[in-house]
């Protein structure tokens, strides 16, 4: 029996698949209120998951591979209704700005999701918070009339892009791996699609911690900024001591 030809897309697609898998064995989406992609710089091309298609229904196969144009290179499926939003991820942090990202989740988790419909930032309360970045989880404002009315899912990417960048006292996407789309929810990225869920999780974690906070007391203060900065920089910074070398 001859050997199916393989496609230089066959690894991306592993990497969205797999990591497409862990939205339902981490908790993080009901039925299929979640998307994972993985971005390859080289092929200018990324793996996103099908639009409705439920998880236990996935398969390499099936995820579907979109070029920074938008264009689907290969696949049968049409891909995920949030596809314009990561398009717009990719192409103005990894691209535009040269950043690390190679993957994006998106996903309604429950608590996220409430901060993101209260259209207020998560406060960092603590060292959970502070091990992962080192500001509040921003969120922006509602998309305008217009903005819905255009090209729903491409400005809600251009919204997010919108707060990161070079200019001055814009988030740096690397250092900021978060954000919640006011009345909408959470997006998380990361150097792969499983760097991204596993942001994704901790978000969830952190506005799950946050809301609590506030509930055993509502004047709570977010964490001294001392604190902040040696939990983060004992994680990221060049003086780095967390884990182990080598892993």
């Amino acid at each position: 029996m001859a050997k199916s030809k393989r496609s230089p897309y066959d690894a991306l697609r592993e990497e969205a698949w797999a990591a497409n898998m862990e939205i339902p064995a981490r908790g993080m989406a009901l039925y299929t209120w979640g998307n994972v992609s993985a971005f390859d710089p080289a092929l200018g091309a990324f793996a996103i998951k099908p639009s409705g298609v439920p998880y236990d229904e996935l398969s390499r196969e099936s995820m579907v591979v979109v070029d920074l144009d938008g264009r689907v290179v290969e696949g049968t499926l049409r891909p995920s209704s949030d596809t314009p939003t990561h398009l717009v991820i990719y192409r103005d942090f990894a691209v535009a700005l040269g950043s690390r990202i190679r993957g994006v989740i998106h996903t309604h988790s429950t608590y996220a999701v409430a901060w993101a419909q209260a259209c207020r930032p998560i406060p960092l309360f603590g060292t959970t918070h502070a091990d992962h970045i080192q500001t509040a989880v921003p969120c922006t404002p509602y998309l305008s009339r217009a903005a819905v009315e255009g090209d729903y899912e491409l400005e809600t990417g251009k919204l997010i892009a919108a707060s990161f960048g070079k200019a001055p006292g814009a988030l740096d996407p690397d250092k900021v791996s978060m954000v919640l789309v006011g009345g909408h929810g959470p997006f998380a990225w990361g150097e792969s699609a499983a760097k991204a869920v596993y942001n994704g999780v901790v978000l969830e974690e952190i506005a799950r911690m946050a809301a609590l906070t506030l509930q055993v007391n509502p004047r709570a203060k977010p964490l001294p900024e001392h604190i902040v900065n040696k939990h983060y920089l004992r994680k990221h910074g060049p003086g780095a001591y967390y884990g182990q070398s080598g892993r």
